[in-house]
């Protein structure tokens, strides 16, 4: 049987949230500690006292994880400054650790250390093996981090996550491993079930008009596109489309148009965050030199329907197993853009996981690898886990 509980918790004390917290999971598990505690908590909160009140409570069995985020939610809540947790225990699914360090010297032994944690790679472990997958965004890596894992797991895992948040600033990202809050880091929580475990993944922006091939980039800065910069070429587009484009403040804008990396499974997202002097790009994540990417545009009831469609993809992977919980993860940037109407694209979510609850939080980047999905680090895009019910 697996029971879990679902919370959000807006008390601005980290101890005394983190207790609170403790206390509502013993109780909704009868006394019992859980096996395994997922926590996302705004970069508001001292996330170190937090962790240690949430230790004390729950004991000393439970695996805690999770990252800093940058607005928390469940199926029924959703705010900023706050902490959303999923506390589980159970006698099918089995969980573990991984920490990979250094992530910036190196993402490929990063994931190697991370996966030394996991038991699935035994002989006899259970069949069905997904990681909740969280890394420190701003350091880097994001992709080669998710290639590693894939490769040092033989492919034979799901993924799904995203980068940590700080609230929206930009500025220092953690992921958690115990008690420990990280930074250059990547967690993973490995579960591993009899029954297959569901993950979805889609983002519900199309390209507009012809593609650019990148021409200079280095990692997260795009420096030139059709042999322009790369600020130029954005600021031809808003001209011919109407748009105001402020390089001193251009975020506004690229809440509404961002660039999607064309591949032959779909367009894989990145959010401009902001344009050097020289007219370079600086993106959330990397752009491959010599790609193809296109300006992307969506609307808020695209995003709705990138969500249900994410959820949908997530439960028809249970192949008729019933929902225990959810996972849900989508970008700030998303939140950012659609407001007061992020609410609706929570519901969605809620609506087809019925009665099944989730917990979830805003990423820096979006991690989702699983088999006829598309996979890698995303922007902009709605990823959902759903844990079977036995």
């Amino acid at each position: 049987m697996n029971q879990t509980y679902t919370a959000l918790s807006t008390d601005r004390d980290s101890q005394r949230a983190g207790a609170r917290l403790a206390s509502d999971i013993r109780a909704a598990f009868g006394g019992a500690s859980p096996h395994a505690v997922i926590v996302f908590a705004s970069s508001s909160h001292d996330c170190g006292r937090l962790l240690q009140a949430l230790r004390q409570g729950v004991g000393n069995d439970a695996i805690l994880t999770g990252a800093s985020s940058a607005g928390e939610f469940t199926h029924g809540e959703q705010t900023e400054g706050a902490v959303s947790a999923l506390a589980l225990r159970s006698s099918s699914l089995q969980f573990a650790l991984g920490v990979g360090r250094n992530v910036q010297a190196s993402p490929a032994q990063a994931a190697r250390d991370v996966v030394s944690g996991f038991r699935g790679m035994a002989a006899g472990a259970l069949p069905y093996r997904a990681a909740m997958v969280m890394t420190d965004a701003l350091a880097g890596y994001a992709d080669e981090v998710v290639d590693g894992l894939t490769l040092a797991t033989g492919g034979g895992y799901s993924f799904f996550g995203g980068g940590a948040g700080d609230d929206g600033h930009f500025k220092q990202t953690h992921v958690f491993a115990g008690t420990e809050v990280l930074g250059n880091a990547v967690v993973a929580l490995e579960i591993l079930s009899p029954s297959p475990i569901g993950v979805g993944v889609a983002h519900g922006w199309d390209p507009v008009g012809d593609g650019y091939r990148v021409t200079e980039a280095d990692g997260v800065r795009v420096v030139s596109l059709n042999g322009m910069p790369a600020a130029d070429v954005i600021a031809q587009y808003a001209e011919a489309t109407g748009q105001l484009f402020d390089r001193a403040d251009p975020l506004p804008f690229f809440l509404h148009n961002i660039l999607g990396i064309h591949s032959p499974s779909g367009y894989r997202l990145r959010v401009p965050l902001g344009v050097d002097a020289d007219g370079t790009l600086l993106c959330a994540a990397a752009v491959p030199r010599g790609a193809v990417v296109h300006l992307m545009k969506t609307s808020a009831e695209s995003a709705v329907s990138a969500a249900r469609q994410a959820t949908q993809h997530a439960l028809q992977a249970l192949q008729g197993g019933r929902p225990a919980v959810g996972l849900v993860f989508d970008c700030v940037a998303t939140r950012l853009r659609l407001g007061h109407a992020f609410r609706n694209e929570l519901d969605a979510c809620a609506e087809l996981l019925q009665p099944a609850q989730f917990v979830g939080c805003n990423t820096y980047g979006q991690i989702a690898r699983a088999e006829g999905q598309f996979g890698g680090f995303h922007n902009c895009t709605a990823v959902v886990c759903v844990l079977p019910q036995a």
